[in-house]
């Protein structure tokens, strides 16, 4: 019997769903389907397909923003490896920008406690 085991790992398909914050970046696109073996060629996949999106997922040294948190079947993918788990086929990827409040002394612009920008 001939082993197949060492032949081409077999793709695997996720389902990534935008949330519509994003979908102005994405021309109302809400769903997308992915081969991304994990988290990392997955963010790489949607800044290739959506340029307009690489500046809402990754910080200027291109560390994934703190505020975005992907989700797979429902569980924080920290808590199951984060840029180690390998995706199944089958899996479902949440991507959730966390929404915070800000503070009373805080612009609400910029952020910045005591700015000078409004």
């Amino acid at each position: 019997m001939k082993n197949t085991s060492s032949c081409l790992e077999a793709s695997v398909s996720v389902r990534v769903l935008l949330p519509n914050a994003f979908q102005k970046h994405t021309d109302g696109t809400r769903e997308i389907r992915s081969n991304a073996g994990n988290l990392p060629e997955l963010i790489t996949e949607i800044e290739t397909t959506f340029p307009a999106l690489k500046a809402h997922l990754r910080d200027e040294q291109g560390q994934v923003r703190r505020f975005i948190n992907f989700y797979v079947n429902e569980e924080d993918i920290r808590f199951l490896g984060n840029d180690k788990y390998a995706f199944k086929d089958g899996d479902e990827v949440l991507v959730i920008p966390s929404i915070a409040g800000g503070c009373f002394s805080c612009c609400s612009y910029c952020g910045k406690e005591d700015c000078v920008c409004c």
